[in-house]
Parts: C-alpha cells; sequence; structure tokens
C-alpha cells in the first residue's frame, strides 16, 4: 500500500485581514506541494483571527462557504493538486460558525463546523455545529474533521473512527491554557482510535493571547511523528501509511495478549453519554453577548 505526506502549516495570522492571510495560506499550499504532500492542513480561523471581541466585530469578516477564502483556496489547490483544509468564520442561515473548508484540486469539497465551543474568543459569539461528523474519501485515505476544543471531547474522535476515518485533522488555535492538548491529548485520541491524527496549531499574539505553536501529528498507535516549536511558523510534512488504521486488532503476543478498541467496545453499558442534557449556563452568557 502507497504511503501519504500530510502537512501542517503552523503560521502566523492577522485578525480582521484576510487578504494578508489568504495570500500567506496560498504560499503555504504551494510550499507544501513541493515537498510532495497530499494534504495541508491550516489552523483554525486561518482566514480571519481568533480573539474577537464581539460579534459585530467578526461579522463583516465573515463569508460563505461558496466565498472569496474557499474560492482562492480552491484555485491553488487545482494549480498544485494538493487537498487542503482551512478555519474560517462562516455565515449560513443568518448564524454564524466557526467552520474549515476542504479544498482539492476540483474545488470546494466540503466543510465542517465545530461542535464543540469554549467560553472563549470569537466562540463566544457563535453558534455550535448544528450538523453531523463525516467522513470525506480523498484519493489517499479517509479524513474526518474536528476543531480545537472538540478533540477535548473523546466522542468526537470515536464517532469518525466508527465512520471509517482513517486520519482526524485538527485546525485549532491553543493558547497557553491548553497546553496538555498537545502535550496528551492528541496522543491520547490516536492510540485510543487507533487512527492518525494531525493537529495545527498558529503561532504569534492577538490581543494579549500568546498562541503556543507546538503542532503535531502522531500516528495510530498513539506515537508522535513530529512536532513543530512554540515560536515560529512552520511547515511540518510527514509520512502517513494511513491504510494501517483499518488494522485495529493489535497483536502482542499471539493468543495470549491482543486488544481491538472497536471489537471490544461495550456500547450498551455507555447509554449515560448519549442522553440530551440541559441548557447549560454558558448558553445564557452567549446570549446574553448576542442581545
Amino acid at each position: 500500500m502507497s504511503k501519504t505526506n500530510i502537512a501542517c502549516a503552523q503560521i502566523d495570522c492577522v485578525i480582521g485581514r484576510p487578504e494578508i492571510n489568504r495570500e500567506k495560506i496560498i504560499s503555504q499550499t504551494r510550499a507544501a506541494a513541493e515537498r510532495d504532500a497530499s494534504l495541508v492542513v491550516f489552523p483554525e480561523c486561518a482566514f480571519t483571527g481568533y480573539a474577537f471581541e464581539s460579534l459585530a466585530e467578526a461579522a463583516p469578516f465573515a463569508e460563505t462557504i461558496a466565498g472569496p477564502s474557499s474560492e482562492a483556496l480552491a484555485n491553488v489547490c487545482r494549480e498544485t493538486g494538493i487537498y487542503a483544509v482551512a478555519g474560517f468564520i462562516e455565515s449560513a442561515g443568518g448564524k454564524f460558525y466557526n467552520s474549515v473548508m476542504l479544498a482539492g484540486p476540483d474545488g470546494l469539497v466540503g466543510s465542517y463546523r465545530k461542535v464543540h465551543l469554549p467560553f472563549l474568543g470569537i466562540d463566544r459569539f457563535l453558534s455550535p455545529g448544528d450538523r453531523p461528523f463525516e467522513i470525506f474519501e480523498l484519493p489517499f485515505g479517509k479524513v474526518g474533521m474536528n476543531i480545537c476544543y472538540d478533540i477535548s471531547f473523546p466522542e468526537s474522535s470515536r464517532v469518525l473512527k466508527l465512520m471509517g476515518a482513517e486520519l482526524i485533522v485538527l485546525p485549532t488555535n491553543w493558547p497557553p491554557g491548553a497546553r496538555r492538548s498537545p502535550e496528551f491529548v492528541v496522543n491520547t485520541r490516536a492510540l485510543e482510535n487507533h487512527l492518525f491524527y494531525a493537529a495545527c496549531n498558529r503561532v504569534g499574539s492577538e490581543r494579549g493571547w500568546e498562541f503556543i505553536g507546538r503542532s503535531k501529528v502522531v500516528d495510530c498507535n498513539g506515537d508522535t511523528l513530529a512536532e513543530a516549536g512554540v515560536e515560529a511558523q512552520e511547515l511540518l510534512v510527514v509520512e502517513m501509511d494511513l491504510p494501517e488504521a483499518n488494522n485495529n486488532r493489535i497483536v502482542n503476543v499471539p493468543g495470549a495478549y491482543e486488544i481491538d478498541r472497536l471489537e471490544d467496545r461495550r456500547p450498551e453499558m455507555y447509554e449515560l453519554i448519549s442522553e440530551p442534557r440541559k441548557s447549560s449556563l454558558k448558553e445564557a452568557r452567549v446570549a446574553g453577548h448576542n442581545d
């Protein structure tokens, strides 16, 4: 089975300057293609910036999924033959979402809306994702998408694994308080689901927030394949054998020590997880901010 190169473009972004961010994303997409990457992942809100102080401030920079940023990304993907994932603030049906777009050589492939929103940055003012998780079957493998805080909820990765994901990409904006995500959580999600994981963070500062870099690529055994630094813009390019994620039965000692984290599940014991929750204090605070 052929292996493929996956890239994480750890960049700095300029809040409220999509034209600058687009040029950087286009440049880094070309650079990833020159290094034979099949897919390049950019940070959360890479086109817009993240630390907006109100919805009114952010709304002028929001776009529909068929907007100028997706057109620019699709054009460079057609030019280079690569696939790319990048974050933006999406406007749709009178609501605003923290979203990522996926484009490829044939144009726009799809998008994902962040399901889990922390009370932080632009997420304080947005609507939570309202669409089911989805797998995108690309020529080199089956890819699922999460965004930043989604990684804190193991169900997000597990659902994608059950749908057949071989790789999860995670555009993110990790500030210092999120340092445990690259330290522990990325590897844990890869290990417990036996899939590859590519988390792409940003660097630089934005309105007092210092972003910690540490973009990370992990294999389906939970081992780190590559990790970026904490300050510099950097392009990680890592070779992966994505079909290996489908070999779910791990044989340590034949007939004596074998595990399969899908086959060994007991979903009948997990019913409490799927019970609908009551509305939260956070939702009330968000509504208050947006009134």
